[in-house]
């Protein structure tokens, strides 16, 4: 059961292109948004759909797959895990961000 802790699996499109940033010694982090659709039929019998986006992380290897291959709308498939981090912004508040940090990454086209 320890393999199934913190496991976060996605399927959905990139909301925008992904940004790149590159670190002294070649190390590279990709961050880009997946948005993942459900519907459901409500108490009327109507059609609701809802869409949920996710901030999402890639380090090394995966990060230079992301940058060659991946594009906004592309549709992809994620496994990693799901992180929380804090950061104070340019007026001192602080603020929160939850993240899927990607251990597997699958492209599935447009």
């Amino acid at each position: 059961m320890n393999a199934m802790r913190n496991t976060v699996q996605l399927i959905g499109n990139v909301g925008n292109d992904p940004e790149i940033k590159n670190f002294d010694g070649g190390k590279k982090v990709a961050n880009l948004t997946i948005a993942t659709n459900d519907s459901y039929k409500n108490d009327k019998g109507e059609k609701v759909e809802q869409t949920e986006w996710h901030k999402v992380v890639a380090w090394g290897k995966t990060a230079e797959i992301i940058e060659k291959f991946v594009t906004k709308g592309l549709q992809i498939a994620i496994e990693g895990k799901l992180t929380h981090r804090s950061y104070d912004d340019k007026n001192g508040e602080k603020r929160y961000i939850t993240e899927v940090v990607v251990n597997d990454l699958l492209l599935l086209g447009k």
